[in-house]
């Protein structure tokens, strides 16, 4: 399994809203990030479905500004 497949694979979520965006995001604005934004897009994912979805919702805000870039990505995707 390669890498893209791993990280498709760990976007898979329970909550099909965030397993939309994540989609949507992986087959779209992911390709431009840097790898810096690539490993902050994979910590974001170690977040619970739940916590998660309040960062793309726009009900809590991320905890540092890298985290938050992403999250904003997240929801235009």
């Amino acid at each position: 399994m390669g890498d893209m497949d791993r990280l498709r694979w760990r976007c898979r979520r329970g909550l099909l809203e965030l397993d939309i965006v994540l989609t949507r995001f992986l087959d779209g604005p992911y390709e431009a990030l840097s790898s810096v934004q690539r490993d902050t897009f994979s910590a974001l994912l170690t977040l619970a479905d739940n916590d998660l979805w309040d960062l793309v919702a726009g009900r809590n805000d991320a905890q540092t500004a890298p985290e938050q870039e992403i999250v904003e990505r997240l929801r235009q995707a």
